[in-house]
């Protein structure tokens, strides 16, 4: 039961470190959100949003209708005859040269740095947010959270300008929105937030000591380790199993007027990823203990696998002696202490792990396949004593 209810709470920890990191670390937040400005959706939807605002503020349509009727009233009737009747054209003429222009602003490395520069001041709104306080960069609009593109708007006027597209500036100041994400997930999120922030580090710790407590009050230490670790590792597979329904549902509930479905799902996806880089990591590390708790166990399969490891080694060495090289007092060092070191070297690969700060997949298994290879060289390197001297006087019966 200690085991199972730790398995429970493992996930949850996953998600309460990853809100503490998102809320608490600005530098965190800022790389979750950075590559976002860098996606085709997301740089579609904002060219979408921005052209829209920027046309809608123009109207060129009723600027060049009104500039027809004024060439009319004054005698020009051919000429405001003509310039009415291409009015939608060029209307259509404009935007297309708008959106287009926009496309190009929007790649640039000079949005996304302001992208960068956005989300940092946001980050600051969004615990506001979080926490139900207050508005600002993140604000809550018709039922969205939604991000402020003023800058961005200003931005894209600046550009425009310098490009000779001077009619821009006629543009008052505009404050359009992003919609980042339905407010009743922030109400949700609000909530789960005040809870989490309490208890982003009593969590995992006390998931870790439950998991102790199990397999310490086992009867047999080996095999609750075994189940402690893929216990670990289904709970992790079932919480991107949650991540991928939780996907499904927040894509089915943004409307395409609000959100394209492809820049939604980008939006998901980048929030998400270090929910799942966590995940994988502990998915891994439970496999390598239930593995490594099995294969040091007393099944047969465990044991002929040692037994072939050490023959392996055993060969190497006395290969090794009978070329000349021997370890000598090293080796009879090492043999005699080689409990000892096979405990050090575990609790010092464990402590680098703990210590590592934020381990990906990859860096687990390096660090794994490290300590099978210290380990070995721990069993290569140990020499028993000859038989008939040392080993006679260490471990012989009293009187031999």
């Amino acid at each position: 039961m200690l085991i199972v209810l730790g398995c429970v709470l493992a996930p949850v920890s996953v998600i309460a470190v990853w809100t503490a990191n998102q809320i608490s670390d600005t530098n965190r937040y800022v790389e979750n959100v950075a590559p976002l400005i860098h996606e085709p959706s997301v740089q579609s939807a904002l060219t979408d949003k921005i052209s829209t605002e920027i046309n809608t503020r123009l109207n060129v349509a009723g600027l060049t209708n009104q500039a027809a009727t004024t060439l009319s009233s004054r005698g020009l009737t051919r000429v405001g005859t003509l310039l009415h009747t291409f009015s939608g054209q060029l209307a259509g003429a404009v935007s297309g040269f708008i959106h287009s222009q926009v496309a190009k602003i929007v790649a640039s490395p000079q949005v996304a740095n302001l992208w960068v520069q956005v989300n940092r001041t946001a980050h600051a709104q969004l615990v506001k947010a979080l926490s139900g306080q207050g508005n600002g960069a993140v604000t809550i609009s018709n039922g969205q959270v939604v991000l402020n593109l003023g800058p961005f708007i200003t931005l894209v006027k600046q550009r425009l300008a310098a490009r000779g597209f001077s009619i821009v500036n006629n543009i008052p100041a505009i404050n359009p929105t992003f919609a980042l994400f339905s407010a009743k997930y922030l109400v949700k999120a609000q909530t789960g937030y005040r809870l989490i922030n309490d208890l982003k580090i009593v969590l995992p710790i006390l998931a870790l000591v439950l998991l102790g407590a199990g397999v310490y009050v086992a009867r047999r230490h080996r095999r609750a380790l075994v189940g402690a670790g893929l216990g670990l590792a289904a709970s992790m597979l079932l919480l991107g199993i949650a991540l991928a329904i939780a996907r499904s549902i927040y894509l089915n509930s943004v409307p395409s007027s609000v959100l394209p479905a492809n820049a939604a799902a980008v939006l998901y996806d980048t929030l998400v990823r270090f929910i799942k880089d966590g995940l994988r990591v502990i998915l891994v590390v439970g496999l390598i203990v239930a593995i490594a708790a099995f294969f040091t166990g007393p099944s047969a399969t465990a044991v002929g696998t040692r037994r072939g490891i050490r023959n392996g080694l055993g060969w190497l060495r006395s290969s090794g002696e009978s070329h000349g090289l021997n370890t000598g007092p090293v080796g009879r060092w090492v043999w005699q202490y080689r409990q000892a070191l096979r405990i050090a070297t575990v609790a010092l690969f464990g402590l680098i792990f703990v210590f590592e700060g934020r381990p990906t997949v990859a860096s687990v298994i390096v660090l794994a396949v490290l300590l099978l290879v210290v380990l070995g060289l721990i069993e290569l390197i140990g020499h028993p004593p000859a038989r008939g001297s040392a080993e006679p006087q260490v471990a012989g019966p009293p009187g031999t």
